[in-house]
């Protein structure tokens, strides 16, 4: 069994992943989607928490051997950058959506040498531009960011054009397409459920 395989597997297991075709969830932005993902109910889970963890290290090792900093997307990144950073033995920091509006208006918690080799953590990638703009203000403050890592990616078109125009690299522990092939072996969905979920990531906007 593959890694990917078997953390989507403790995915769906938890109840971090919902997979509903028929029933479709809909999305802050309003988007239309059969599948939702909540990668932060891992941290309830000790033992999920730890396969994840020893995922994203491994990665880590394997993509990113020269890091020297591990970065946080607030919220949902920062308790696995934590654990990364202690597993690692490496410094932490964190990274909000925007500059806090009181005391020093940081938008960045922790510290960091000036070119400090780095790489963010995010939970979930859906269109990219959440992390993508944790790592432009990472680079804007003398950040080298290596690159992203992630539990999960929807795959979406959107988001793979984000990353590579902005050339940057992306590595995920697990993905969309082998979720819906665990789903299937779970009995979650059934084979003519499988289309319309490939019509969905392919297009999202249109998929009704």
């Amino acid at each position: 069994m593959s890694q990917s395989i078997e953390i989507s597997r403790e995915l769906l297991n938890i109840g971090a992943v919902s997979v509903q075709p028929n029933d479709p969830f809909t999305w802050t932005s309003g988007l239309k989607s059969p599948i939702y993902c909540d990668n932060r109910i891992t941290m309830s889970f000790p033992e999920v928490r730890s396969k994840v963890i020893k995922a994203f290290v491994k990665l880590i090792k394997e993509y990113y051997p020269q890091v020297q900093v591990i970065a946080g997307t607030a919220t949902a990144g920062i308790p696995h950058a934590a654990w990364i950073a202690q597993e690692m033995n490496l410094p932490m920091v964190y990274i909000r959506s925007s500059a806090k509006q009181h005391g020093k208006g940081k938008q960045i918690e922790g510290i960091f040498e000036p070119g400090a080799k780095m790489v963010i953590i995010e939970d979930l990638i859906s269109t990219g531009s959440s992390v993508i703009n944790a790592l432009q203000e990472a680079e804007k403050e003398g950040a080298h960011v290596l690159g992203v890592a992630a539990i999960f990616t929807y795959e979406l078109p959107i988001s793979y054009y984000a990353f590579n125009e902005l050339q940057v690299d992306l590595k995920t522990i697990t993905n969309y397409t082998d979720l819906i092939e665990v789903a299937l072996q779970a009995g979650v969905i059934k084979n003519e459920d499988i289309n319309r979920l490939k019509q969905w990531k392919n297009d999202p906007k249109s998929w009704q």
